[in-house]
């Protein structure tokens, strides 16, 4: 790496020299069609448009090569730094994508060229801060990660429109069950589906411990179901289905990438406080739901409660796994949570409470 002086700045009247940390370098203004570059070396600059296009990527890509740069900058715009730091990385050529917060340019003075050159000028005096971007498999899993976490959340809206359509037909299976997508519930609705208006005939329908609420399901499935909402449920239900096969198919291929980490995944295990045992930090169920910030606290005095916020103490995305590995214990997420039905019932149960008395 050469250093070596080369911009002047001129600032309450003095002059502050800055040093060149990247003799050779590139910055990059990405957008949806149209990418600016501005190549910085010993003798200049020069600043070229690109379109998007894969064949235009390569000509990048050639076009950065042939100016020698070691390192190229980007801002991490949406999702379109991915095609082109793909292929700058198969390359001896350092890609850094930057926060955009970290590299606002002066007001007034915006446009694509200007950025690009704005970026360029940071990364030769070496001030940007490279993001860190995992390498391409931990990239690819990632994003299978994700995409099967938001088929999740949409199973789950699903069944929201699912029991919103059971209400409006005044059917009150949710106040009885607690999950009408449960064995029983989906007995229930298939058969209301297929034209079963008898109360009677459909609470018979309940297995287990459903069988005990026999006579408050009757007066719960009393209700008025039209065509239109039957055909609903039915397109609903069939919703359903399809992203269970491929939350299913994710979650397989998921589990096939995380092959070769089961023996990190042990070590890791073993770390104390890290275990899927963690019954020496959290005692109870409630410890656990309250350290997660899923519960609100108490807020009493003078023998008058007062609303209170649950706490925002972990992240969502924590959070959200957290919830997913209590409810959906069949699809379990590679994360290390309590892995016992024990805990994840006890979870559910105290997550739905208003209130808990935690000690502390």
């Amino acid at each position: 790496m050469v250093v070596a002086p080369a911009l002047i700045y001129f600032s309450l009247g003095r002059v502050l020299l800055m040093d060149v940390v990247y003799n050779r370098c590139c910055g990059l203004d990405v957008h949806k069609k149209s990418i600016t570059a501005c190549a910085i070396t010993p003798k200049g600059k020069e600043i070229e448009t690109f379109d998007t296009m894969t064949n235009d990527l390569f000509q990048l890509v050639d076009w950065i090569k042939n100016k020698r740069c070691t390192h190229v900058a980007m801002e991490s715009t949406g999702v379109y730094w991915k095609p082109i730091y793909n292929l700058l990385e198969l390359e001896e050529i350092q890609p850094m994508v930057v926060n955009a917060a970290h590299i606002k340019a002066v007001p007034g003075r915006k446009t694509d060229v200007k950025d690009a050159e704005w970026i360029a000028k940071l990364l030769r005096h070496g001030l940007l801060q490279h993001s860190y971007i995992p390498n391409r498999e931990q990239r690819e899993l990632r994003e299978l990660v994700r995409y099967r976490r938001s088929l999740i959340e949409e199973r789950a809206r699903e069944i929201s429109r699912i029991q919103k359509v059971l209400e409006g037909a005044n059917i009150k299976l949710s106040s009885v069950a607690t999950d009408i997508m449960g064995v029983s519930g989906r007995a229930m609705i298939e058969a209301i589906i297929n034209g079963v208006n008898d109360p009677q005939t459909l609470s018979s329908l309940a297995k287990r411990g459903m069988k005990k609420k026999k006579d408050d399901l009757e007066r719960a499935l009393v209700g008025s179901v039209g065509p239109h909402q039957k055909m609903m449920l039915k397109t609903q239900l069939s919703h359903i289905d399809f992203m269970d096969q491929q939350i299913e198919l994710l979650s397989e291929e998921v589990r096939q990438r995380m092959q070769p980490y089961e023996e990190d995944i042990e070590l890791l295990d073993s770390i104390p406080g890290i275990g899927i045992d963690i019954s020496n930090q959290f005692p109870s169920a409630p410890h656990l739901c309250s350290w997660a910030g899923m519960v609100p606290g108490n807020n009493e005095s003078a023998g008058k409660k007062s609303p209170e916020k649950p706490e925002k103490v972990i992240k969502k995305y924590e959070q959200h796994l957290l919830k997913q590995h209590i409810q959906q214990p069949e699809q379990k997420t590679p994360i290390l949570l309590p892995n016992t039905n024990v805990w994840q019932h006890e979870l559910v149960k105290n997550a739905q409470q208003s209130r808990l008395d935690i000690p502390y």
